[in-house]
């Protein structure tokens, strides 16, 4: 029997993103809450809420509805009472850990171009400030969700699914919602990054060609080096999340201005490059853990402690 091959990669892709994904999000968040990464108290509270929000998306996306839901279509999730808190739970993981990115590339961007500000913004307390405030906006703003559904059937006397009501597609007020949320969770957020990375950029490269002409190129800088560092982070964090989230900002905008919804054709072009967008989303939120490995030695360090440790743990068990 034909299947859409994009049903196959689907298949394929996320129980591999699950087993990858929710080991790693966890590890990173253990690892930074050592604290023995030589990092800033309010860059590792933002990395652990990252890592933290990236575990919540992979459960509730990845590993529910991906895996769980889709093997599994009369679960609990599909009942009626449980579906739009579901809904609503899904898009508020996945528009906190977007923010979270932007947070953590504002609070560079402060960090390296705006120094007067930084002794007041840069700390503990905003961050962690920061990463509460987020948490609770995410999870207001999508409240409308807990009401746009309606039971899709009834069997047995049991109401399962959800569908949009009627209003959904006729009410101005519901279109400008989803308006609002479509942009909250790509447009906007991609578009700040942007900007952000491109001052940042703008503002090293004149400091660099000041402090060239202050110092001699044979002495060492450590300024430079705590710089090139800072920068190194983030632009892996913050490019990442551009690469992997250009496709769904792309695909959003197309179907937008053409007035071409994704439909229910799984060959369509905007089907398959829907799925696509969705796919490197959740990918998005598995990668982190590679990029602190690749750019931060004392990270790679406290992985190969963690696996001694556990070597050892497993050799004495036995």
């Amino acid at each position: 029997m034909w299947r859409a091959p994009i049903l196959y990669v689907k298949e394929i892709s996320y129980p591999i993103l699950a087993v990858f994904g929710i080991p790693a999000n966890v590890l990173t968040a253990a690892i930074l809450c050592r604290g023995k990464c030589g990092l800033t108290k309010g860059i590792t509270r933002y990395m652990v809420a990252m890592a933290t929000a990236d575990l919540l998306v992979v459960i509730l996306h990845v590993l529910l509805q991906g895996i769980y839901s889709y093997y599994t279509p009369k679960s609990f999730l599909s009942l009626s009472a449980v579906c739009p808190s579901y809904v609503h739970l899904r898009i508020s993981s996945v528009d906190f850990s977007v923010w979270l990115t932007v947070s953590f590339t504002f609070d560079r961007f402060v960090s390296i171009c705006c120094p007067k500000l930084r002794l007041t913004y840069c700390t503990d307390r905003t961050a962690t400030v920061v990463i509460v405030s987020l948490c609770a906006l995410s999870c207001l703003k999508y409240i409308p969700f807990q009401f746009m559904y309606a039971p899709r059937f009834t069997l047995g006397n049991v109401n399962w699914g959800c569908r949009p009501k009627h209003d959904y597609f006729t009410s101005m007020w519901w279109v400008a919602f989803t308006w609002l949320c479509s942009i909250s969770l790509s447009l906007l957020p991609f578009g700040l990054i942007l900007v952000l990375n491109g001052l940042t950029v703008r503002n090293i490269i004149l400091a660099s060609r000041v402090r060239r002409r202050l110092k001699s190129l044979e002495c060492k800088d450590s300024e430079a080096e705590n710089r090139r560092k800072s920068m190194v982070l983030l632009f892996t964090v913050s490019g990442s999340a551009i690469l992997l989230w250009t496709t769904p900002t792309v695909t959003w905008i197309s179907t937008r201005a053409t007035i071409n919804f994704v439909g229910s054709d799984l060959t369509s072009p905007s089907h398959i490059a829907n799925e696509v967008g969705i796919l490197l989303t959740r990918v998005s939120c598995c990668v982190n853990t590679c990029i602190y490995a690749m750019t931060q030695s004392k990270f790679r360090e406290e992985i190969k402690n963690g696996i001694k440790f556990l070597t050892h743990f497993i050799i004495k068990l036995t």
